[in-house]
């Protein structure tokens, strides 16, 4: 099974059931008059988070969604079957847009939130209802309210407390390799990582999810390389991690190729607090790592941790820096479990 962060889906509502046009005739009553019962109520569109989901493949193959309609009314009085309500399961993090994509109509960030999208047509009235004073026997019926309808596309977006950036092969798989269990695909060649990647770190009693995303590069805004898709997948990140190659042939250009990317997608991400790494050190010595640190905190304005991820060098003095970012959105770790897990952005 795949991941997909993007899908359009159709759907529609129930309709409300019609009203009876039914009589009362019993043995020994003269007059029965009308009970024709009202129609039932169409079923609601409604989309639920639910923990355990972590891709929408399954709208690759399913894209039509409709709620059956309500039941018609009858006689005596009895008031149609309501439809069910169609309940669509989507991950936590999932928002529901326009089908222009210039609204958000929806936005699920929490597991268990649950929210009508479309609602039901209502029954159609009976001819019991229309009786009056003047119109003993009214023929008339409601037909029922239509249904409502709609294609909207789902997008997901990752809910992490850290996210990395950096160009490809910047390190940011072995670095989430490092401090997490994940396992993301390590390679000596560029964009090694095509979809997301989630992980836990567990520092000094306290935990934080942080996301890997595939790298940037320059044009990225304008659809190079893989492009910025996946920017949006650190848009709700309360920090970003900033890796830089020690081996690039200017640390500096490599740093403001990627900030030029994130302020040109937009969202907010270049004005989010960020920890700057220069990563792959123990392929240095310690005279150049100095160099190249003091090139990159000049180009940046920032102080810059010299670390290497596969060696492990310098990692506990960046996840204490981006530990004081997160803040709030830490978790404290249970006594009784203090070892690292790792979350796998890809499906069960």
């Amino acid at each position: 099974m795949h991941f997909l962060d993007q899908a359009k889906i159709f759907v529609r509502s129930g309709a409300g059931g019609p009203g009876a046009v039914s009589f009362r005739r019993e043995k020994f009553i003269e007059y029965g008059g009308p009970d024709g019962g009202d129609g039932g109520k169409g079923g609601d569109i409604v989309f639920e988070a639910v923990p355990g989901l972590n891709t929408l493949i399954d709208f690759r193959y399913t894209q039509h969604f409709r709620a059956p309609r309500g039941t018609g009314g009858s006689g005596q009085n009895k008031t149609g079957a309501g439809g069910r309500d169609l309940v669509i399961q989507v991950p936590v993090g999932t928002q529901i847009l326009s089908e222009d994509k210039s609204e958000v109509l929806l936005d699920f960030t929490r597991a268990g939130q649950r929210e009508v999208f479309l609602r039901g047509g209502d029954g159609g009235r009976g001819n019991a209802s229309y009786k009056t004073s003047t119109n003993r026997a009214p023929r008339q019926h409601g037909t029922g309210w239509p249904a409502e309808e709609a294609w909207v596309w789902l997008r997901l977006k990752l809910l992490a407390d850290a996210g990395l950036v950096g160009l490809p092969n910047a390190g940011k798989s072995t670095f989430i390799n490092a401090v997490t269990n994940a396992q993301a695909k390590v390679g000596e060649y560029a964009f090694t990582t095509t979809r997301p990647q989630l992980g836990v770190v567990r520092h000094k009693g306290q935990e934080f999810v942080i996301a890997d995303i595939p790298g940037l590069i320059e044009g990225a805004a304008e659809g190079a390389g893989i492009g910025d898709r996946f920017l949006g997948h650190i848009e709700r990140c309360r920090v970003l991690l900033h890796l830089v190659d020690a081996n690039d042939e200017s640390v500096a250009e490599s740093f403001r190729v990627v900030r030029d990317e994130l302020e040109a997608y937009g969202a907010g991400l270049i004005d989010k607090p960020f920890v700057l790494a220069l990563n792959k050190i123990d392929t240095l010595d310690d005279e150049l790592i100095a160099a190249l640190s003091a090139e990159l905190e000049e180009a940046s304005g920032r102080e810059v941790i010299p670390i290497s991820g596969a060696g492990g060098t310098g990692l506990d003095w960046v996840l204490d820096r981006l530990l004081e970012e997160v803040g709030p959105g830490a978790r404290a770790v249970p006594d009784e479990d203090q070892g690292e897990e790792a979350v796998e952005w890809s499906p069960i």
